[in-house]
């Protein structure tokens, strides 16, 4: 029980990785922050569903080694991340296609070259492999100005990016295909960056700004797809985890904040400096009206486990005919093994919308992998109705934290609607709490968490 007298410099409502990040900032300069949380584990929506022995992730957003909060957060040190390798396989015409994941090394000094030869290195090899091999990419000229094409997005500065025309991303990819030279081959945008994008942005309307679709594309080209080993709550325990003593407290709900207080369901008012509100936008608008709410992308994730493992290669598996309900997929347990028991293998499919009718879901999944599903089991559905805020154009990639001295917020609707997003809002509202304190911010080191 939380003492009606307690203090603190900085209470942050919410422990989702946007409020832990927060707190990793503030506690590094030496303010005492506290963290409320309603629910009783941290982590919001990146959270992690146990069940007869397999680690079911609610949302099942997908991650890049190229994040650089990644790097940049302190607490994740101990994160391990689980690429998909060889990357990215699509679905089109009946067939499994091979393509590639250009980037593989890390944001950074050098990386961006290293990123630009690799996605060139995978045009040539895609287009000297035999026919049948290759994915449905078009001609070989088409590959390479697909390699070509993500190549510059690797190596063109975020600043760049961001003051290009904003436009629907679906109108951008259109008029790239358009252009004679430079441009996408219309191909590789139907048979592949179309089906790609709408995984990365849980989006299969494309209706998200083209800035926002070009970062996303730009971080695939740096970095590769991954998961955090063990679940996506794994990061934010691993933040959790980092903090001092007694900073997060579980099933503890503020009902009203202000600039000096925070009250409690049930747990009284604790009185502070300056309050952080790092909740989902819902609770945001709701604890401090007049936020903006966006509209979200509703995510439905069906985890399945079958006799055999239908793919036995830690792959992301894209439909890029939309001839079913699912967006793409994946054998989980080949990608982590410690998500499923021995065994056992883990399919997680992820369709962007409300949940279809099972048996719809496995007509498509038997059509993807190419195998019967009549004997896969159902392990759990999870549908999160706002599980991505979305972005059309125009869209603030920076929205203020700041609404007033001693009051902020963040989130991924503050930012992008990443982890990467997420992390660096929280970020960014700590170092301006710290700011109207008078304090300077924490040098932030480069570090990257371990992968396997």
């Amino acid at each position: 029980m939380l003492e009606p007298s307690q203090e603190a410099d900085v209470v942050i409502v919410g422990s989702g990785v946007a409020g832990l990040s927060a707190a990793h900032q503030l506690t590094s300069a030496g303010v005492t922050t506290l963290v409320l949380e309603a629910a009783p584990y941290v982590g919001g929506r990146m959270s992690t569903e146990a069940v007869d022995g397999f680690r079911l992730d609610r949302i099942g957003q997908l991650l890049s080694t190229s994040y650089p909060e990644l790097r940049r957060t302190p607490g994740l040190d101990a994160l391990v991340l689980k690429p998909f390798a060889p990357g990215v396989l699509v679905h089109s015409d009946g067939r499994q296609h091979r393509t590639w994941e250009p980037g593989g090394g890390l944001d950074g000094p050098g990386g961006a070259g290293r990123s630009a030869r690799g996605a060139l290195s995978a045009a040539r090899a895609l287009a000297s492999a035999p026919r049948s091999a290759r994915p449905p990419l078009g001609s070989a000229l088409d590959q390479a100005r697909l390699g070509a094409f993500l190549a510059r997005l690797a190596a063109t500065p975020v600043e760049r990016l961001l003051a290009r025309p904003e436009r629907p991303a679906r109108q951008s990819l259109a008029a790239q295909a358009s252009l004679p030279a430079r441009g996408l081959p219309a191909r590789a945008v139907d048979g592949f960056v179309r089906p790609l994008l709408s995984a990365l942005l849980c989006d299969p309307e494309l209706t998200t700004s083209s800035r926002c679709a070009e970062l996303a594309l730009r971080g695939f080209a740096r970095g590769r797809l991954c998961l955090p080993a063990g679940g996506a709550d794994a990061l934010p325990a691993l933040l959790a985890a980092a903090l001092p003593p007694g900073t997060v407290r579980t099933g503890v709900k503020a009902v009203e904040i202000s600039t000096t207080s925070v009250r409690t369901a049930g747990h009284g008012e604790l009185r502070c400096r300056a309050v952080l509100l790092a909740t989902g936008a819902r609770q945001a608008a709701e604890l401090l009206p007049g936020l903006r709410m966006p509209s979200f992308h509703p995510v439905t994730v069906l985890h399945h486990t079958a006799p055999e493992p239908p793919l036995t290669e830690p792959a992301l598996l894209l439909d890029a005919d939309r001839r079913g309900p699912v967006s793409h997929t994946a054998v989980i347990s080949e990608v982590d093994p410690a998500r499923a028991p021995s065994g056992r293998p883990l399919i997680s499919s992820t369709v962007l919308g409300p949940p279809p009718a099972e048996t719809e879901v496995r007509a498509h999944l038997a059509a993807l992998y190419g195998t019967s599903t009549a004997d896969w089991e159902l392990i759990a559905v999870h549908h999160d109705p706002e599980a991505v805020p979305t972005m059309p154009p125009p869209h603030d990639l920076r929205r203020p934290v700041r609404v007033l001295s001693g009051l902020y917020v963040c989130g991924d609707h503050r930012d992008t609607s990443t982890v990467q997003g997420a992390l660096y809002s929280g970020r960014r509202a700590a170092h301006a709490a710290l700011r109207d304190f008078g304090l300077s911010a924490p040098h932030a080191a480069e570090r990257m968490p371990a992968a396997a």
